[in-house]
């Protein structure tokens, strides 16, 4: 078979400059994207300003833009738009940093404009702002030193009054590449700003709620704050937060690195921001780990110690053991870990010492646990069972049985016809299983051809599932 050719620019150069205009005028229309960026191109040999006048007709024509686009033009628009930035980005970027920066803070400024036109419920058109964000993050390394300093005066002008967040992501992108003269008067002007508002905002009614942009310009602060090194407006910026909204694990961490161990422990105490999907019981294994390694920094060890362990009775955490096994002498550790083993197996949470036993991993184990509680699993945890049931079927096939038939029961039992595909795939797995699984069955659990014969009478008139098993 021929091999394809491979597309370099010696190749294309061969084909001569009249062959090649003739297949980028072909394809400039068929791909309006791809016409602006040759129109782009071409401006360009004019010099930047040239291409700046381009892309600012299509920046205005954007932000003219009022109809709503269709489910089906929302990717047409995205490609666009990303278009757009890559047409700013490769004709003005190298040349001119500071017209290219210009025109994506212009384009940034857009996204409440456009997002109210457009369903963007896959998130594709906002992945095109961030990476405008990027883009600007990457160009800033080129400014001199007088358009970097008027760099935070554009940035408030462009997206000091906008609500989406972008603002405070473009912040991040470009602190790291300001020098702190600059970012020391950024912050003095932030701070000035967020004065003003609040006392204009102090005549509104309190039992209105109204968005304030201070909160994300108090952001900004702490994001300067940190760039410049200044720990202690970091921890004050912080401190004015409600309780409930405050980082105090992030401000711990950095307290902890800057040497200020008690101050610290202060801050990983407090009941801080709600981690989602995470109790606040005391013993959230981040929290913990955070607050064990500031007690050492402390000279406490025991305390760490102990917490770390009281934190692994009740959460079953992998991290938390490991770190509480490395700090034990040798020989102890050992022990240590078979006390946990013994500990996961008798948790009151099976689901938990199964997680445990897989992450750790000891697949052994995780065996014995689904045997020892065999008719615990619940079928509709088909999100998480067939991978497990999966990963020992080889090895501990009588444990894989357990869960496929906790998986195919549950199919069947709420006639959940959508599924019998995926539960006629599970009694196949069965009767591979079938012969070794039988081997070892503990009392009272049946054997698969009693478990067969048991499914076809219970289940005799789902003909929808008999017919996947025929068939497969």
């Amino acid at each position: 078979m021929a091999r394809k050719p491979t597309l370099t620019t010696g190749k294309l150069e061969e084909l001569g400059i009249g062959k090649l205009a003739q297949l980028v005028l072909d394809e400039a229309d068929r791909n309006p994207g791809f016409r602006r960026q040759v129109k782009a191109a071409l401006a360009g040999t004019s010099g930047p300003e040239a291409v700046a006048k381009l892309i600012d007709r299509r920046l205005s024509g954007l932000e003219r833009a009022r109809g709503f686009v269709d489910w089906d033009k929302a990717r047409s628009i995205r490609d666009d738009l990303r278009s757009l930035i890559d047409t700013i980005a490769a004709e003005l970027g190298p040349t001119a940093p500071e017209l290219a920066i210009d025109r994506l803070l212009r384009f940034i400024a857009t996204h409440e404009h456009v997002f109210e036109r457009i369903d963007d419920s896959s998130g594709s058109v906002q992945d095109v702002y961030y990476q405008a964000i990027e883009t600007v993050g990457e160009l800033v390394q080129r400014l001199s030193g007088e358009d970097i300093q008027q760099l935070p005066g554009k940035i408030m002008a462009s997206l000091g009054e906008s609500t989406h967040g972008y603002l405070c992501d473009l912040t991040e992108t470009v602190v790291p590449h300001v020098p702190k003269e600059t970012l020391a008067d950024w912050d003095a002007e932030l701070a000035k700003a967020i004065e003003q508002r609040q006392t204009e905002e102090a005549d509104r009614k309190p039992d209105r709620w109204f968005y304030s942009m201070t909160s994300q310009w108090e952001d900004m602060r702490q994001t300067i704050a940190s760039a410049r090194g200044d720990l202690d407006l970091l921890v004050a910026l912080e401190q004015k937060k409600p309780p409930h909204i405050q980082d105090t694990l992030g401000i711990a961490s950095q307290l902890l690195d800057a040497g200020r161990a008690a101050e610290a422990l202060d801050w990983v105490r407090r009941p801080g921001r709600r981690e989602f999907g995470i109790p606040q019981d005391g013993v959230n294994p981040r929290q913990v780990s955070m607050e064990a390694r500031i007690l050492e920094a402390l000279n406490d060890k025991p305390a760490a110690q102990e917490l770390r362990w009281r934190c692994f009775e009740k959460s079953l955490s992998v991290d938390i053991l490991r770190e509480y096994l490395k700090r034990l002498p040798d020989f102890e550790d050992i022990e240590a870990e078979d006390q946990a083993y013994k500990l996961a197996s008798d948790h009151a949470e099976p689901e938990l010492a199964l997680q445990f036993f897989l992450d750790w991993p000891r697949l052994d184990l995780a065996a014995q646990l689904i045997v020892a509680h065999r008719n615990h699993w619940d079928g509709r945890d088909w999100h998480t069972l067939p991978g497990v049931a999966g990963l020992l079927e080889h090895e501990y096939p009588l444990a894989a049985t357990i869960l496929y038939r906790a998986l195919l029961d549950n199919i069947l039992e709420q006639a959940r016809s959508k599924a019998y595909s995926h539960g006629a795939k599970y009694l196949r797995q069965l009767s591979l299983l079938a012969k070794e699984a039988d081997k070892d069955l503990p009392i009272g659990m049946i054997d698969h051809a009693t478990y067969l014969v048991d499914l076809k009478k219970t289940h005799a008139r789902k003909s929808g599932f008999w017919g996947q098993v025929s068939s497969q």
